[in-house]
């Protein structure tokens, strides 16, 4: 009887801006038959700094977060401090 904790992550890109979302869903696992998980959800903006990140979030954010699209939401969020 073996018990382990296994984290998977997966992803979603949303809205006009193409923010990722990341879902971590982390198992409890004994002999390979799945006891109990659980979710944690974050969400991170085109302004977000994601030198720190897993390299698979780094990709998303290079592929979807054009120059064009941080643009856009710089201007949203001056547009709405005013």
């Amino acid at each position: 009887m073996a018990l382990s904790k296994e984290v998977s992550y997966d992803y979603e890109i949303r809205g006009e801006y193409k923010f990722i979302q990341e879902r971590a869903k982390t198992a409890v696992m004994e002999d390979g038959n799945e006891l109990s998980s659980s979710y944690h959800r974050r969400v991170l903006a085109p302004d977000a700094d994601v030198s720190g990140e897993s390299s698979e979030v780094q990709a998303l954010a290079s592929a979807v977060w054009t120059d064009e699209v941080k643009a856009a939401y710089e201007a949203k969020k001056a547009a709405e401090a005013e």
